[in-house]
Order: C-alpha cells, then structure tokens, then sequence
C-alpha cells in the first residue's frame, strides 16, 4: 500500500484532524485481483488519507453442457482454472481433454463448460458454494475412499521453506491483504502458486492449474494460508497429495478424515515450529 502524507487541515474526523483531499479514487490503476480505494488511518499520529487496494470480490457462476450446476463467490481471475479444476474435485471430469470448450463471459460472471460427454449425469440442483461446509459428515466420507497409497518423505525445514515461499509469493496478499493463497509444491520447490478469497475456491484453481500445465499433482504437497476443514482435505484427498500443510487450525472433522485416508496433517506451520496432527511418518 501506499500512503499520502499531507498535512492535516483543522476540521476533526471523530477527535482526529480530518486530511486534506487529494487525486480521486476513480483515476487510481490497480492490476487485475484488487480495485483502489480510499480510506482514513488512524494511528497515534493525526490522521492520514491513504490511497490503497482492497481484493475483488465477486459471484461468478458454472454451466456446464447448458445446465447451471455451481454459483461461486470468488476472486474473478483464473477462472477457467477454477471451473477445471471444480469439475476435476467434483468427479466430473478426469482429465482435461474431458473438456470440449471452455468460455469466460465477457464480465467474468460465468464460466460455460462443454464436455466431450454430451449426456454426461449432473447434478440436478445447482450447487452454491461461499467457502464454507456443505454439512458432510465423517460418515458421509470416509467410508467411501481408500487410504492413500502414495508415500512422500520430507523435513520440517523443508516444509518451513516452503511456507516462506508460498507467503512471499502471494502477490496480492502483499499488495491488498484480505486473500488466501495455496501451492503445491515437491520437496524444495513451489510448482503452481493461486489466491482466491476463498480457501476452497484455492484448491480448485490448483487442481485446475495443474490439468492445464500438466502437472502431477499425486505425491506432492498442499500448502495453504487458510483453516484446513472437511472440505479442503477431501479436495487433497482427491487430488492424492499425502501431506497438506497450513498456517492454521485444522477442525476436528478434517483431522479424523486425515487420520482415515492416510494423510498427513501439518498447521500452524512456522519457520521454528509446527503441529503435525496426524501420520507424522512423513516428516519426523
């Protein structure tokens, strides 16, 4: 962000000197993901009008073979990902080549999908998704997926490096705050980097990202800034990633899920400390 340092006139903004006007919000360019604003800081010293960016925010909504099957609210970039990669989390599609066109409407508030399978089965409600739980339980999962497989081995540096990576390279959270981010990554390297703000709406630009780049996303590992809930391990689940990592909390749901697939649970990831909640095997 950046501020503006004029000195204050004598009218009074709730006790603090109110700042003197300066160049209209409407004429200030931010990149794609943030829009500028104006705002107020008020600190210890006298008050100071700041020219800065808040993240976009938006409700952009899937069609896929004609049908509205999901209305997201989302950051409105990468949508193309987000909606391959939904559809790859979802079981809808396997892989891209599943995907006979693609197109982002001119405002970005729709995604259109057409698959090879014309008759493809969808579901029959459209599904809403705001990054919060859809009221799955442990019973409802669990049962249905085998453990994981596939091993991968790595070091608590190793993943500290890698958080410090994920966290510099978000570039509009060091810009505007306000959005998550998630990576996958190999044992020293991020490989796709997203942000969205919503968590969920993370994994799937990553699994979206990854069809389109051909990258493997089996035996790799999820980083991300955001609260590890049922939903976000099952995405991992799916996209067969033994080892997810977060800056915060997991819930209990997530942790029994965990613990069941055979994956490993790494939060409250810092440079000289962690918690590892479930298989710690793969790390210690």
């Amino acid at each position: 962000m950046s501020g503006n340092d004029d000195k204050t006139g004598d009218s009074q903004v709730n006790g603090h000197s109110r700042p003197n006007e300066v160049q209209s919000v409407s004429s200030l360019q931010s990149p794609p993901g943030t829009r500028p604003v104006r705002y107020i800081s008020l600190g210890a010293g006298p008050a100071q009008n700041v020219d800065g960016e808040v993240v976009d925010e938006a409700l952009s909504c899937l069609s896929v073979n004609g049908q509205e099957l999901a209305t997201f609210m989302c950051s409105p970039r990468d949508l193309d990902k987000m909606a391959l990669g939904f559809l790859y989390n979802e079981g809808i599609i396997e892989r891209r080549q599943d995907v006979r066109a693609l197109h982002i409407s001119r405002n970005d508030s729709c995604v259109d999908v057409w698959l090879q399978d014309a008759q493809a089965v969808l579901p029959e409600r459209p599904i809403v998704t705001a990054g919060c739980g859809g009221g799955v339980t442990f019973d409802d999962l669990s049962g249905q997926h085998s453990p994981l497989s596939v091993d991968l081995r790595t070091t608590p540096e190793q993943l500290a490096s890698l958080m410090r990576q994920m966290h510099l390279g978000a570039t509009l959270y060091q810009r505007a705050r306000g959005i998550h981010t998630a990576a996958l990554a190999d044992g020293d390297t991020l490989l796709i980097q997203v942000e969205d703000v919503c968590r969920h709406n993370c994994l799937d630009k990553l699994a979206g990202a990854a069809l389109m780049e051909g990258v493997e996303t089996r035996g790799r590992i999820i980083l991300t800034s955001g609260r590890i809930s049922s939903e976000m391990i099952n995405k991992a689940r799916r996209l067969q990633t033994p080892i997810v990592c977060s800056r915060t909390s997991p819930t209990s749901l997530s942790v029994a899920l965990a613990e069941s697939w055979n994956i490993t649970m790494v939060a409250y990831l810092r440079q000289d400390r962690m918690r590892i909640y479930t298989h710690p095997g793969r790390v210690i």
